[in-house]
């Protein structure tokens, strides 16, 4: 079945045990935890064993389980320190970002071995690396995301597909995951108002409010047997008031839930 989850990004204002309190209330299953250096370390990686116990314990008191990380780097002693979280928290998944620049073949071939590098050291770790297409990077649509799909072929590399970067890139989301929902191990969602570059202002990321065709994204979910998280992924929100901010994780879980209880996933 599918589960639910909220990357806590969205709560980048907030400490964790607030974040993780509005996530359950929501209706969530889960967390992916924040470790976005600069942006949100609601797992802060560089002293990660101090604060293993207090997020295994919040988590767990909200009834919530750790659905993923987004870690959002290939820094090679970051990721390290994050495959090493994730085992010992019991994340199963780490999602990061391709790196370099679209069309330039030269950063598509770097940024893809520094990946199928950076999968076989996680496979130790009996964590799941996933990338996603994103906008402007060296993996940004489907046919990039299939080459990255033909070149790494450890068991630990899987693809975190997300449909607003592809819908920015031209594609109809729901026909893109169609292709690759083979070595689908996880889902960033979001809305998106319109076809970007950016993702819109927060509220408007909300599911529902944009113009991504989400139901038929959820179809071919379903379809392809996809069975992994479904993290809602929201940025620029820190500035929002509390009240703002747990409105978008609502609103996202109701519209989502339908989606999916609809086709018999949840």
């Amino acid at each position: 079945m599918i589960k639910l989850g909220v990357n806590s990004v969205l709560f980048a204002g907030y400490d964790y045990s607030t974040a993780a309190a509005c996530i359950a209330a929501s209706g969530y299953d889960g967390i992916e935890i924040s470790a976005i250096k600069g942006m949100c370390e609601h797992l802060p990686l560089n002293n990660w064993k101090e604060h293993a116990d207090d997020l295994k314990e919040i988590t767990a008191e909200n009834g919530l389980e750790f659905l993923s990380m987004e870690a959002a780097t290939l820094d090679d002693d970051r990721l390290t320190k994050a495959f090493e979280a994730g085992a010992a928290l019991g994340i199963p998944v780490v999602n990061v970002g391709p790196g370099g620049d679209s069309d330039v073949e030269e950063d598509f071939q770097k940024q893809t071995d520094i990946l199928a590098e950076r999968a076989q050291k996680a496979e130790k770790y009996g964590i799941t690396l996933c990338v996603k297409a994103h906008v402007g990077a060296a993996i940004y649509n489907t046919p990039t995301t299939l080459r990255a799909m033909e070149k790494i072929q450890s068991p630990a590399f899987g693809i975190d597909m997300d449909p607003s970067h592809i819908y920015r890139s031209g594609e109809k989301p729901d026909e893109a995951l169609r292709q690759v929902v083979s070595r689908v191990k996880h889902i960033h969602i979001r809305d998106c108002p319109d076809r970007g570059p950016k993702p819109g202002k927060p509220p408007f990321q909300s599911c529902g409010r944009g113009e991504i065709d989400l139901p038929a994204y959820c179809q071919a979910l379903v379809d392809g047997k996809y069975s992994g998280p479904v993290c809602l992924e929201v940025i620029g929100a820190k500035e929002l008031e509390l009240s703002r901010v747990c409105i978008i994780a609502a609103e996202s879980y109701g519209y989502l839930n339908a989606c999916f209880s609809r086709l018999g996933a949840r």
